[in-house]
């Protein structure tokens, strides 16, 4: 569970429902596309993964976060480099929470009709689209750096 610091950094949380994986085929062998309904905001998502080294099941439910950094205290990350020896001297970070995270750069927001955003992010190749209601997704800017983290329920 998120302590209280780490809500500073967090740009969105919900609790997601697997409904589909790989709805259009399996494209790359280290690679998942799995589809998503939120329960909390009903926000949906498109969202590629590396299943060697993690694993979602159809069905299954899972909490997603989008974070501006991994530090706890809230202070920027440089997002350029992973430092291990931060780790190493017993520091904790946001995902030390988490089983699965990734970092990468909004490309696109997109506003639709009725209050609704598109937004399009790159984890080096490994893609997110979430679209939601704008009330729920308004911190999350075009170009962007930021942090998913993933956990099962």
């Amino acid at each position: 569970m998120a302590t209280a610091t780490s809500a500073r950094v967090t740009l969105f949380e919900d609790i997601f429902e697997i409904t589909a994986l790989n709805p259009e085929g399996k494209k790359f062998e280290r690679v998942n596309r799995l589809c998503a309904t939120g329960t909390t905001f009903e926000c949906d998502l498109l969202l590629d993964y590396n299943c060697q080294i993690y694993s979602l099941l159809e069905g299954e439910k899972m909490t997603l976060v989008l974070a501006s950094t991994l530090n706890l205290d809230g202070s920027p990350d440089d997002h350029t480099s992973y430092n291990p020896a931060a780790h190493a001297r017993g520091e904790t970070t946001l995902a030390d929470n988490y089983e699965y995270v990734m970092h990468g750069r909004v490309f696109d927001v997109s506003y639709k009709k009725d209050g609704v955003v598109v937004i399009a992010i790159s984890f080096g190749g490994l893609l997110c689209r979430l679209t939601g209601d704008q009330r729920h997704v308004s911190s999350i800017l075009p170009d962007m750096r930021l942090y998913i983290l993933i956990k099962k329920d």
